[in-house]
């Protein structure tokens, strides 16, 4: 049955960025996405299209590029300029912070990959297993990229323990073409 509105799926993830390019050469060398488009400066420099449409200052001015990152929903990275504007990362206990999960096949070259590029791979043992979750050789870590931001990588080639049930994977890591 479709939802309202006939809703497909997660198109894209929109993240606010402090640098637009040093966001963009991590998302394109440290995870090997592609820049899709780019927009210059945009803004509503009289009027209340930002506000009222964003619930930003009026006179925020957004620079974006849309990347394409293998299977799954697109990410458009933005960089703000706003006179109101909060300059830090919330931590992942505030309202609103938000992580992106990356599935890999290989945990530890991607960890190092990341690592390589500025990331700072966060917990023990720079994997955790998540059998509570996902069942045998499941793993998960997070990483802080170089502006703070965090993601992660999941992999369990095993499945998830919610399959065993029978219920069909949630997202499936089908191979890029």
């Amino acid at each position: 049955m479709s939802a309202i509105g006939g809703l497909r799926g997660a198109e894209h993830i929109g993240i606010t960025v402090p640098d637009l390019e040093a966001a963009k050469t991590f998302f394109v060398e440290a995870l090997g996405c592609e820049v899709w488009y780019e927009l210059g400066k945009v803004g509503d420099p009289e009027g209340t299209w930002m506000s009222d449409n964003l619930d930003v200052h009026p006179r925020a001015e957004p620079t974006l590029a849309m990347l394409r990152c293998a299977n799954g929903p697109s990410f458009e990275l933005l960089e703000y300029t706003a006179p109101d504007q909060v300059q830090r990362m919330p931590k992942a206990s505030d309202w609103g912070a938000v992580h992106i999960a990356f599935y890999v096949d290989d945990m530890d070259a991607a960890l190092a990959h990341v690592e390589a590029h500025g990331a700072r791979v966060l917990g023990d043992g720079r994997k955790d297993c998540m059998s509570h979750e996902a069942g045998e050789e499941a793993y998960f870590s997070h990483f802080l990229t170089p502006w703070g931001q965090m993601l992660e990588f999941v992999s369990y080639p095993n499945g998830r323990e919610y399959m065993k049930d029978g219920k069909p994977p949630l997202w499936k890591p089908e191979p890029v073409s």
